[in-house]
C-alpha cells in the first residue's frame, strides 16, 4: 500500500492535476471522440446552449455565487410567501378551537380532559400544521422545479470540489440537498455513496443542514429579532439573508467536520466522483408542484403531526403536574438554567430541545408553554405576542442568535437517529452522530455568548 502511495505521488508532478483526474479525463475524451464519429446530432444549437450555460453555472469563479444566490431566492420566496397563509391557518384553527371548547363545556367534560385533548393535543398539532405546512408547500415545489430544470446536478458538481478537499464524496451534496426537507430521508439517501467510509462521513455530517423541523425556529427568530428594524419587503429580504447565513454556516461545519474525521477516525483517500450532467429541461410546472406537494410536503407533515400530537399531551401534563407548588416543567427548567446561561440560553430553552427530541417541530410550542402561565400549549396573539413573551423572559438578540445556532447544530431528531442506526447497524456511529453535533453546538454557543459579554454587546 505504501509503495502504491509513493507511486501515486511520483506520477503527479508538481503543479499538475492528480493522475486519476487525468485518467478519467482521457477516458471521457476518447468516449467523446467515439460519440462524435458514431452519433449524428440534428440540432447542435441546444447542445451549444447547454455548454455555454454550464461554463457559467459550473465555473470555479461564478458557480458558487450563482448557487448561493439561487438558494437565497428560494429562501426569500419561502419566507415571503408563507407568512400570510400561516396566519390564516392559525386563525382558522383558533376559530375551530372555540367551537371545540364550547362542545366540551356543553358536555360538562372535566377540565383535565379539555386540557389534555384541546390545550395539549389540539393546540400542539395545530401549531405544527400552521407553521410547517405553508413553508413546505412553497419550498419543496420550488426546489423540485430546480431539480427538474437540471440545476441540482450542477450544484453537486460544484460542491464536489469542496467535498473532495474535505475528504468526503461529491454525492454528499445531493444527500445534503435532501436534508433541507428531512434529515431522516437524507440519511437513507446516503445509499447512493458506494464507499463505506465516505457514506459514514455523510451520515455523521448531514445533520448540519437545517431540516423542515428547524426552519420555523430559524425563520421566526430571524424575523422577530434580526430583522426587527426592517419593514415590508426589506424584512423578508433580511430574514432570508440571516437564514442563508445559517445555511452557509451549516455547510462550513459539514466540511470542517468531514475534514477532521477524514484525517482521524475515518482516514482514507476520497474516491473519484464522475457525474454526467443531464441537459437542461423545461420543467413541467403544474405536475411538479402537485407531485412535490403530495409526495414530500404531505409525507413530512404527516410524520410531524404523528410525533407532535403525543408530545403536546406529554408537555401539557408536565406543565400541570405540581411538585411542591411548582410544575414539573418549571423544575426541569430550573435544573438546566445554570448551564444554559453559560451558552447564552436559559433552562426553558434547553428543556424544550430535550423534550423536542422526537421532532424538531415541537421545540417552539414546548418553549412557549414553559413560558406561559396559562397552562396552554400555545396561547399568544400573533408574532408580536410571541416576541413580547420572549422579551419578558429576558431574551436579547444574543438569546435569539444562540437558539438559532443551537437549533442548527444540535443532535438529530429521534427519527433521524433511528434511521442512522438502521443504516449503520452500529450503536457507536449512532451515538457519535448525536454527540458530535451536540458538542459543536455547545462550544459554538458558549464562545458566542462569552465573546458578546466580554465586549459588552449585551
Amino acid at each position: 500500500m505504501e509503495q502504491l502511495k509513493d507511486f501515486a505521488k511520483e506520477a503527479v508532478p508538481e503543479g499538475q492535476e492528480p493522475f486519476r483526474d487525468r485518467l478519467v479525463g482521457d477516458i471521457y475524451a476518447d468516449a467523446n471522440a467515439i460519440c462524435e464519429g458514431a452519433v449524428t446530432v440534428r440540432d447542435r444549437s441546444k447542445l451549444s446552449e447547454t455548454y455555454r450555460l454550464d461554463r457559467i453555472v459550473t465555473s470555479p469563479i461564478w458557480g458558487y455565487p450563482i448557487m448561493f444566490v439561487m438558494l437565497g431566492i428560494v429562501f426569500w420566496i419561502t419566507i415571503a410567501g408563507a407568512n400570510v397563509p400561516s396566519a390564516l391557518i392559525a386563525d382558522g384553527f383558533g376559530w375551530l378551537e372555540g367551537y371545540i371548547t364550547s362542545g366540551f363545556q356543553a358536555l360538562h367534560a372535566p377540565d383535565w380532559l379539555h386540557g389534555i385533548l384541546v390545550l395539549g393535543f389540539y393546540r400542539g398539532t395545530s401549531w405544527v400544521v400552521s407553521v410547517m405546512l405553508p413553508p413546505m408547500a412553497i419550498f419543496f415545489p420550488v426546489f423540485a422545479l430546480l431539480e427538474n430544470f437540471g440545476y441540482l446536478p450542477r450544484v453537486a458538481f460544484n460542491m464536489d470540489r469542496l467535498f473532495k478537499k474535505s475528504g468526503g464524496h461529491g454525492k454528499q451534496a445531493l444527500t445534503m440537498s435532501m436534508g433541507f426537507g428531512c434529515n431522516a430521508a437524507a440519511i437513507m439517501s446516503t445509499r447512493i455513496i458506494e464507499s463505506p467510509r465516505e457514506r459514514i462521513l455523510a451520515i455523521l455530517t448531514n445533520n448540519f443542514v437545517p431540516c423542515n423541523g428547524r426552519w420555523p425556529t430559524l425563520i421566526l427568530l430571524a424575523s422577530l429579532f434580526m430583522a426587527a428594524g426592517a419593514s415590508g419587503g426589506g424584512a423578508s429580504l433580511l430574514t432570508a439573508a440571516v437564514v442563508m447565513g445559517m445555511v452557509l454556516l451549516g455547510i462550513a461545519v459539514t466540511l470542517g467536520v468531514s475534514w477532521t474525521l477524514s484525517r482521524t477516525a475515518l482516514k482514507g483517500i476520497p474516491t473519484h466522483y464522475t457525474l454526467e450532467l443531464p441537459p437542461y429541461r423545461r420543467p413541467q410546472i403544474l405536475k411538479t408542484i402537485l407531485l412535490s406537494s403530495r409526495d414530500k410536503s404531505w409525507a413530512v407533515l404527516k410524520r410531524a403531526v404523528i410525533v407532535a400530537a403525543p408530545a403536546g399531551v406529554l408537555t401539557w401534563i408536565l406543565g400541570n403536574v405540581m411538585v411542591g407548588g411548582t410544575s414539573v416543567l418549571d423544575h426541569m427548567a430550573a435544573f438546566f438554567d445554570p448551564f444554559a446561561h453559560l451558552i447564552g440560553l436559559d433552562g426553558y430553552i434547553l428543556m424544550a430541545f430535550i423534550l423536542g427530541l422526537p421532532a424538531n417541530e415541537i421545540v417552539l410550542p414546548i418553549l412557549l408553554m414553559g413560558y406561559l402561565s396559562s397552562s396552554a400549549m400555545v396561547d399568544v396573539d400573533g408574532l408580536s405576542g410571541i416576541k413580547e413573551i420572549f422579551v419578558a423572559h429576558g431574551w436579547t438578540w444574543l438569546t435569539a442568535l444562540n437558539m438559532m445556532l443551537f437549533s442548527l447544530l444540535h443532535y438529530p431528531c429521534g427519527t433521524t437517529l433511528f434511521n442512522i442506526y438502521k443504516e449503520t447497524k452500529s450503536a457507536k456511529w449512532t451515538t457519535l452522530s448525536a454527540l458530535i453535533p451536540t458538542g459543536i453546538a455547545v462550544v459554538v454557543t458558549f464562545l458566542v455568548a462569552q465573546a458578546a459579554r466580554l465586549f459588552g454587546w449585551v
